[in-house]
This record gives structure tokens, sequence and C-alpha cells, in this order.
């Protein structure tokens, strides 16, 4: 292969470069004479840290800035947590590969002693009224709150350490964070309940890293192809096109999570009221030689149900 220099696009938190830097390090395998380069990008995401995303509006918040870079051809490939990637993608560019997904389960990290360092509670279902939980999203504030309704919902934005920092200056009783992120950054052991995908139903492409990059570069498409999960891929493909279908965002409370089962794919999903009081959640399976249409299956029977009703009260 000939020799060429390949610039790596991403945001700059540690896990986001946790996340480039192992696939520099995957593609520099498959490609020892190519020199990597990883190139740190700024996002509105970023910029805006005092207000939560919901209020701010608007899809891409964390790759619209990168995805300019690309297309300007400033870079050769973005790297993304899946889960930031809207479900439509700017004319030119595509998604040759989604890596192997790590655990896509959502966890709580609960308040240390500040003695013996020993987490203050066991179980979410430990937390006394009015207990205090940190999270950003209101896909889990959403599910919090219809397991918990007695407990408050606080805004936590700010990259892993920054939330674990707060949380364990007394701001928070506890906090919900990606397993997958607190694995990649060696936090493993600070994991003290994880919750089933059915119970607290992750976000689209949650724990997946995807890879971005214009459908012209012939070099760059035939090397980065070499790094997708074809069983990842296809799910993250049914659960992308059920977001598509429903033209979610992060001002409305969605999840789904699909995995291969034998020769099919089985995908769970729900949509929800902000307060947590209305869900509407169900499954979908199908030969998972047709994902997309899976997905939007089961986005088409939550609209019947009701969530047509909580879309269009968020929406406005």
């Amino acid at each position: 292969m000939k020799r060429r220099e390949i610039k790596i696009g991403t945001r700059g938190s540690k896990l986001a470069l946790w996340q480039a830097t192992w696939v520099a390090q995957q593609l520099g395998l498959l490609a020892d004479a190519t020199d990597i380069q990883i190139c740190k990008i700024k996002t509105t995401g970023d910029k805006i840290t005092d207000v939560a995303l919901s209020k701010v509006g608007g899809k891409g918040l964390f790759v619209k800035e990168i995805e300019d870079a690309l297309l300007k051809r400033q870079i050769d490939i973005a790297v993304h947590s899946m889960k930031d990637v809207p479900s439509e993608l700017p004319q030119g560019l595509h998604l040759p590969a989604i890596c192997k997904r790590e655990d896509v389960r959502d966890a709580v990290v609960f308040r240390r002693d500040d003695k013996d360092k020993k987490p203050l509670y066991k179980s979410l279902y430990e937390l006394p009224k009015g207990a205090s939980v940190g999270t950003s999203s209101l896909r889990r504030a959403c599910q919090l709150l219809n397991i918990r309704d007695d407990i408050s919902i606080k805004q936590l934005r700010g990259n892993v350490d920054t939330r674990l920092k707060k949380l364990q200056d007394g701001l928070y009783d506890a906090v919900i964070l990606a397993s997958a992120g607190l694995m990649r950054l060696g936090f493993a052991d600070r994991i003290d309940q994880l919750f089933a995908p059915t119970e607290m139903i992750p976000a689209v492409g949650q724990g997946a890293i995807g890879v971005e990059c214009r459908l012209d570069d012939i070099f760059i498409n035939d090397l980065v192809s070499k790094l997708n999960h074809e069983q990842t891929s296809l799910c993250v493909r049914a659960e992308r096109s059920f977001l598509k279908r429903l033209e979610g965002g992060c001002q409305v409370p969605i999840g789904a999570h699909a995995v291969i089962d034998g020769t099919d794919i089985r995908i769970i999903g729900f949509i929800g009221s902000i307060d947590g009081k209305i869900m509407v959640k169900d499954e979908a399976v199908g030969s998972k030689d047709m994902p997309e249409s899976i997905g939007i299956s089961l986005a088409d029977l939550l609209l019947k149900k009701g969530g047509k009703e909580i879309l269009d009260e968020v929406y406005g």
C-alpha cells in the first residue's frame, strides 16, 4: 500500500481522543507505512457547557464542525461516538465502518464515603426520597423518573473526569454514565450498578465508534472499511433507521437497542414524555438482511401506540 498521510478529526475530550487513538492504532496495523495524525476540533456541543443540550436545539452538536472539516478536505477521517451522529449525514459523506461495540449499558456511579471510599448506596432503589441524580440526557431522565418519580434529576455536563469530580464534591448523590466510556477510560471500578438494556433502553448507537469519510476517497474507504464490525453495523443501522423515522433529536426522550438473534435482528425501543410519566415501549423482530426495515417497523408501531402524541407535544 502506498504511503500517505492521514488526518483524523475528533473532539478533544479524553474519551474522544481515546477513540481516535484506538482507530489510529487499528489503521496503523493495516497500513504500517502510513503517517497518521490526530486533529482536535472543537464542536458546538463542546463550546456550550452551561446549558442543557435539549434547550440548545438542532442536531449534530458534537459532529458538525468535524464533518465541515471533512468536506473542506482539512481531514480525511472523522471518528465519532455513534450516539452523537445524526441519522442523516451530509451529502458526500458516509460511514464505511462502525466498529465493534463496547458494553451498551448505562451505569450508575454513587457518591463515595470520604473516609473508606466505598459507595454510599448499592442500588438506585436505595437512594432516599429527593436524592439528586445527575444526567444531561432526557432519555435517561425520563426512564429514571419512570422508575423513581421521587428523585430529583439535576443537569450534568462535562467530560467523564469532570462528572465524577462533581459527584464526589457532593453536588449529586449519583450520576448516570455510559458504561462504555467508563470502561474505555479505565473507570470500570467506579461502576456500582448496571441497567439491563431492557430496563434502561440505551441511546441509538451507544457504545459504538463510527468512522466517517468522503465517498470519493477510494484509498480511505478501502482502508477504513476493514474496521467495520458486521454485527454491530447491522444493529446500529436498525437503531438509526428507528431514530430517522421518528425524526428524533436531543429534545425528546427516545432510545433503541438492537441485537442479533440467530438470523434475525431484535430491536427494543421507546418514546417517553419528558417527565417520565408516559412511556411507549415495544420491540420488533425481522431478518438481519433488512436492518433499516426493522427499525422503521418499530418506529411505526410506537407512533401508533401513542408515540405520535408524545412527539407532537414535545415539538409543539
